[in-house]
């Protein structure tokens, strides 16, 4: 059986999330091809696939956007360049060929030749932590949900949030408006959110209507309810103590696992589950290869999404210089320079 033909281009990114496509715009405004492998089956990582509804606040110049249209906006800024996506596909080798290139393999058999790679892989494969409840798995998908693809869903609903994080808080504050009632559960009073958004959550908690309850300190016990339809949460204090919390949907957030698969295979200098690179170019011990976004690491790291954008144009830049080794750049702001097609 003969191999499948190689695609030859400049970089390969693996993933596809908010700074993976940044990063195809900033290597196209360097007149830099692109291959985009990721494991999901659409776009946008993270935001698409766990809380495309979710408003974000700290992306400049915008007070608010929903996490699906930043990546629709991303995804169509990238387009200007005409990237070839390989969705639904997981690198699983990467080998340094002799002319100094890669030579990339996915879950599917696609091979990729490139002369940079960009490593924009988020956490990595991810899934939900899940509670360890009885029969959670009967629920799940009906009643139980580890993420929010559409608000609407929980109009007129009793919702179970369980966790103390942002996403527990900031669910419970942009479902508080649509659900009949909303528990949020945790196992302390504080919680561990930005201070703005845990301020806004008890001062709901506190407004008189009862809409939404803070049920702290408890964790969850045990759910009540018939095949697939719940009817109930049970919590219980570190005493011991039960309550029962009348309920239709149960949210739990208690982040996720992840996973970084064969990168982590590939000789690059890692801290627990990062990618060590150098701050100002990105690029990781393996000449060639950079990490941006948050599965990259360094000193003083802030995992804002705002960061990985500024880490794509830094990494893009770095590698121009491998892939144009000859050529100076005469560097030019976007207002002059302007976009293909735009």
């Amino acid at each position: 059986m003969s191999q499948p033909a190689i695609h030859v281009t400049d970089v390969a990114v693996v993933g596809a999330g908010p700074t993976g496509l940044f990063a195809v715009f900033e290597c196209g405004m360097l007149k830099m091809t692109c291959h985009v492998i990721d494991p999901l089956d659409m776009v946008g990582g993270q935001l698409s696939a766990l809380y495309p509804e979710k408003p974000i606040y700290d992306i400049p110049g915008l007070p608010a956007i929903q996490a699906g249209d930043l990546v629709t906006n991303l995804e169509k800024q990238a387009a200007a360049f005409d990237p070839v996506y390989h969705l639904g596909e997981r690198v699983e080798k990467l080998v340094r060929t002799d002319d100094e290139r890669f030579l990339l393999e996915t879950s599917k058999g696609t091979r990729i030749d490139a002369k940079a790679v960009i490593i924009a892989a988020g956490a990595g494969a991810f899934g939900p932590n899940r509670p360890p409840l009885a029969n959670i798995e009967q629920y799940e998908g009906d009643s139980v949900f580890y993420m929010v693809s559409r608000r609407e869903a929980f109009r007129g609903r009793r919702v179970v949030i369980a966790g103390g994080g942002d996403s527990a808080v900031d669910w419970a504050l942009s479902l508080h408006e649509l659900a009949e009632k909303i528990y949020v559960v945790h196992r302390r009073p504080k919680f561990r959110a930005a201070p703005e958004s845990a301020a806004r959550l008890k001062a709901l908690s506190e407004d008189g209507t009862g809409k939404l309850e803070l049920v702290v300190p408890y964790q969850l016990d045990s759910l009540e309810g018939e095949g697939s339809t719940l009817s109930a949460v049970n919590v219980k204090t570190l005493d011991g103590d039960i309550r029962r919390l009348d309920a239709d949907v149960l949210l739990p957030f208690y982040g996720l696992a992840t996973d970084l698969g064969p990168i982590a295979e590939w000789g690059l200098n890692l801290d627990m589950h990062h990618i060590t690179v150098e701050s100002g170019t990105l690029a990781t011990n393996k000449p060639g290869i950079f990490a941006i976004g948050d599965v990259a690491t360094y000193e003083h790291k802030l995992k804002l999404i705002l960061c990985g954008f500024s880490e794509a144009a830094m990494a893009a830049h770095a590698v121009r210089d491998l892939v144009y080794p000859d050529e100076a750049l005469h560097f030019e702001y976007s207002t002059s320079l302007g976009v293909p097609h735009a």
